[in-house]
């Protein structure tokens, strides 16, 4: 231990450094208070938005304003039978059937105008196939009103589509059963 020896010298028993340590310590324990009170918003906004895009029930993907796809979610890849990081980098229109490029552009098109545009289109899968698909693209602008991509919100109707083709086919077989009958 430190002994006093002259006057104005702080020492381990000298109240004044412990008075001093204390009341550096609260500032510091404020200003750490501070900064972290500061960040956990931004913290919760980042949470927030990948949780919201990881976690929905249908598929989405941000793509950039070059129209290449800069990230999708779980569910937009199983519904294309792939990984969400095989799409990214990818061409946007490369999800999508060739017969539907038409219909995309013109839908595309309409989103610049109007803001969004909601489209039935047929999903590419890896191993060939196709999905049927509902596709809404919303248009996303910078704080100087610049376009600098869009998302595309992909709900997988592939399902409800073959049992309507099912339906179809049973009512047209009742229908001609009951005209055989008459």
């Amino acid at each position: 231990m430190f002994i006093a020896t002259g006057p104005g010298r702080l020492t381990f028993q000298s109240p004044e450094l412990w008075v001093y340590l204390l009341g550096l310590s609260v500032l510091l324990g404020i200003a750490l208070r501070r900064v972290l009170a500061l960040q956990n918003p931004l913290k919760d906004e980042v949470y927030m938005k990948n949780v919201a895009i990881e976690y929905v029930q249908s598929g989405v993907a941000w793509v950039r304003a070059d129209g290449t796809v800069r990230s999708s979610n779980q569910s937009l890849a199983d519904t294309l039978g792939s990984m969400p990081r095989d799409l990214v980098k990818r061409e946007w229109y490369d999800l999508f059937a060739v017969q539907d490029q038409a219909q995309l552009k013109e839908a595309f098109s309409k989103m610049l105008l109007l803001g969004k545009a909601t489209l039935q289109v047929h999903g590419r899968r890896k191993d060939g196939t196709y999905a049927g698909l509902e596709l809404l693209m919303v248009a996303i602008h910078d704080h100087k009103m610049r376009f600098v991509g869009h998302h595309c919100l992909v709900v997988d109707r592939t399902r409800e589509r073959v049992l309507e083709a099912k339906v179809a086919e049973l009512t047209k077989a009742l229908q001609q059963q009951s005209s055989a009958v008459r």
